[in-house]
This record gives C-alpha cells, structure tokens and sequence, in this order.
C-alpha cells in the first residue's frame, strides 16, 4: 500500500512539473473587472502555473473549510456520545462495587 501511496504522488508530481513546463507565459491576473479597474487598479503579472496552483490550492480550500463546518453536527454527536458512554461506564463501575463482586455473573457461573 506505500508503495502504491508513492507512485500516486510520484505521477502527481510529474504532471504538476510537466503542467508547470507547459504554461510558463506570462499573465495578468486582474483583481477586478476593466470597467470597476479604472476606480481601483489592481493588476499582477504571474507565470499560468503559478495562477493555476493558487486556483488548485483556493478550490481545495474551500473545500475542505466546506466539509469542516458540513461534519460540524457529526462531531458534535460523537462527543455527546463519548460522554454518555463515560457516565455509563463509571456507573457500572459503581453498581459493581456496591454489588460487593467485580467479577461477571455469567463468567461466576462458568467457574
């Protein structure tokens, strides 16, 4: 399985080399359309791979800030679940003290 991990990211990291190779011109990223330019002029010039990965790496962003809040509720319910087990286990702790035998009934049987 490792070795099939690294071969993904040996493959994933030509292609990004190859795309870096591939679109080295230059570009203008503008930061806002040409008619509300002319009130707030904000230009950059970038190589295209370079304007590729930030749009690769912003998507990915997004995403994943998307699926935190998404698995917000999940978490949520988890937790109160780790608590309820917590309480339920301390309260069987507690009964088998009171009980006076910390051993299972079924398993006294079997001896």
């Amino acid at each position: 399985m490792r070795y099939l991990r690294y071969s993904f990211y040996a493959v994933l990291m030509l292609v990004l080399v190859l795309l870096a190779l591939a679109n080295r011109e230059m570009v203008t990223l503008a930061v806002l359309p040409e008619q509300l330019a002319k009130f707030f002029p904000v230009s950059v010039q970038l190589p295209m791979y370079v304007v590729l990965m930030l749009a690769m790496l912003f998507g990915l962003m997004v995403g994943y800030i998307l699926e935190y809040f998404r698995e917000h509720k999940i978490r949520r319910e988890v937790s109160a679940k780790k608590r309820e087990v917590a309480s339920l286990t301390q309260e069987v702790d507690t009964l088998k003290r009171a009980a006076g035998k910390e051993e299972d009934d079924v398993l006294a049987l079997l001896n």
